[in-house]
């Protein structure tokens, strides 16, 4: 990550910075979900899936929104760590021999994307609260708690997935 201090000079830059990486998070994340849902056998995944990439696509339009409120525009910005998620889960998926490890591999995908975003979203909306901006830090926190139970619904699905793995041959 390059930081340059003429550019990045203070936390509401960096709020803003952030935002934009976000954004960027979240868009690719749409984008590959599909693909993730198509590839999983066991149905309880594929609906979390498929309520979590409606979700992300709500999380879009308010990262949207924050950006509006903070720079009416939106620059564009290329998250590198979630690019580099998802091809490695595009890389389980097609290392995957049969539909049990298939879905124990996408789940494991998807709660490292989880594990980022929960980081993510927590540092933004600590960083909305330091500046004052209470909406946003709302909205951030919503999206949050949103991240938060998707990765519980993952850890849930997990429990049964993993042990179907197992038995694999």
């Amino acid at each position: 990550m390059r930081f340059h201090a003429a550019h990045i000079d203070n936390l509401r830059k960096f709020y803003v910075d952030q935002i934009e990486h976000l954004h960027s998070a979240e868009v690719q994340i749409a984008e590959a979900l599909p693909k993730m849902i198509e590839a999983a056998s066991d149905l309880e995944l594929k609906r979390a899936l498929q309520n979590h990439l409606q979700q992300t696509r709500e999380h879009v339009s308010r990262i949207e929104q924050i950006l509006r409120e903070t720079t009416a525009r939106l620059e564009p910005k290329k998250n590198k760590p979630i690019a580099a998620l998802i091809d490695e889960a595009e890389d389980i998926m097609g290392d995957a021999k049969n539909d049990s490890v298939m879905d124990a591999g996408i789940i494991a995908a998807a709660q490292r994307v989880e594990h980022y975003e929960i980081a993510s979203y927590g540092a933004v909306h600590n960083y909305a609260r330091i500046l004052g901006e209470t909406s946003q830090a709302g909205l951030l926190e919503q999206t949050l708690e949103e991240e938060k139970k998707a990765n519980a619904t993952l850890t849930g699905i997990s429990d049964s997935a993993n042990v179907r793995a197992d038995k694999a041959a």
